[in-house]
């Protein structure tokens, strides 16, 4: 069939929940994209900060095959060793003691947020069961996790959400302080709020938040399940505050597009799970947890975290260099390849004119160019996609 009979077929049998772009992908290698056509795409989505080692990637997609040859799934009533030296690599490389697996990263805060609940449950204080999160936040769009989002436009039509998520403006320590109460439970928020507008959380809020929720015995979850598996230039983006959660969780750039999600946490907070308090059949199945094994392995392995610290600094001094040039741009915010340009002006027609150049950028809050490409972007590809922006802007 031809593109456009796959793109009319698709509106007729799969469910209306995304306007998508008509492209339709076949193949791809590193940060290029090959429609049916054979036209190429340089990819600044990546998935939506999925696909962090590139699309294709032989060592995750050998990793994968080697397993899926020996086996499937067993369910968690037994052990099997990828999962194991995948729980051993992430305690290894985080803070945490504990993981549990799941297979995408509303789930991964759904488990947060029921584990955060229990801990005060077992100890006999039964009113500690709010959460407080922030504005603009977003946690995902299962009832728990879209009661936890700060953005009525995601709840819209859902109501009534589940109750015990209280909100208060993020960077805002004082008003957290003045909304955590002796029912509070847990704070949860993310480092750099993505879908909010790539907004970043300031060294002092963290220092702030995680000694409050030290004195008040609340629990601290930091979503990490954009920024986390290198996105920012360190493996976890709490690396850059120094500050350690209690809980926190993963998914996105883990599988590198194969469906995972993780809930790490300290051994005194993971201990409120036990046999039957939470369970996922699919979670952390063999093959899944084989190729996020080899992720993890070749970011240390390649040096993919320095390279995404050098080249995220070197493509946001080619944003600040469009800021300087015109107007339009408001300012330039983000860390490593998490870059956000926010415009005076609506941002979906510039994605649409990148596209039809060969560029794929992505929109959030209407006005907000987020930029989030494979770490293994290169500067000549960034370079092309600051002239394409120029030359937009340009004739704006």
């Amino acid at each position: 069939m031809e593109d456009t009979e796959w793109m009319e077929s698709a509106d007729r049998v799969i469910a209306n929940t995304y306007k998508r772009f008509p492209i339709v992908f076949e193949s791809g290698q590193g940060a290029v994209l090959r429609d049916m056509e054979g036209r190429e795409y340089t990819d600044f989505v990546a998935g939506i900060a999925v696909c962090n080692l590139g699309h294709a990637n032989p060592g995750v997609a050998a990793a994968l095959t080697e397993q899926a040859i020996k086996l499937f799934h067993v369910s968690n009533l037994f052990y099997t060793q990828p999962q194991i030296a995948l729980a051993e690599k992430l305690v290894s490389l985080s803070f945490a003691d504990r993981a549990f697996f799941c297979n995408s990263g509303a789930e991964a805060n759904e488990a947060a947020i029921k584990l955060a609940r229990k801990n005060f449950f077992d100890k006999g204080n039964f009113n500690r069961w709010r959460i407080v999160a922030m504005e603009q936040s977003f946690h995902g769009r299962t009832y728990a996790t879209l009661s936890a989002t700060g953005q009525k436009k995601v709840r819209e039509g859902f109501e009534p959400i589940l109750e015990g998520f209280d909100f208060v403006p993020f960077n805002d320590t004082e008003a957290l302080k003045r909304q955590v109460s002796e029912n509070t439970c847990a704070v949860l928020l993310e480092l750099i709020q993505g879908e909010g507008g790539v907004l970043c959380a300031s060294q002092k809020y963290i220092e702030d938040v995680r000694r409050f929720c030290d004195e008040t015995g609340t629990i601290l979850i930091f979503d990490e399940i954009q920024t986390g598996i290198g996105r920012t230039g360190r493996l976890f983006a709490y690396e850059h505050y120094d500050v350690t959660p209690d809980i926190m969780t993963l998914a996105k750039a883990l599988g590198n597009g194969l469906p995972i999600g993780a809930m790490l946490a300290t051994e005194d907070t993971a201990r409120a799970f036990t046999p039957g308090s939470h369970a996922s059949t699919f979670g952390g199945t063999p093959v899944i947890t084989a190729a996020a094994l080899e992720v993890l392995n070749q970011i240390e392995r390649d040096n993919i975290l320095e390279s995404c610290g050098k080249t995220g600094a070197y493509f946001k001094e080619r944003l600040i260099w469009l800021k300087d040039r015109y107007d339009i741009i408001e300012d330039v915010r983000g860390i490593g390849l998490m870059l956000g340009m926010r415009l005076k002006t609506a941002g979906s027609p510039i994605v649409d004119l990148c596209m039809k150049n060969g560029f794929l950028i992505n929109c959030t809050q209407e006005n907000i160019l987020r930029f989030i490409p494979p770490l293994v972007i290169t500067r000549e590809q960034i370079d092309g996609l600051i002239d394409c922006l120029d030359h937009i802007f340009g004739e704006m």
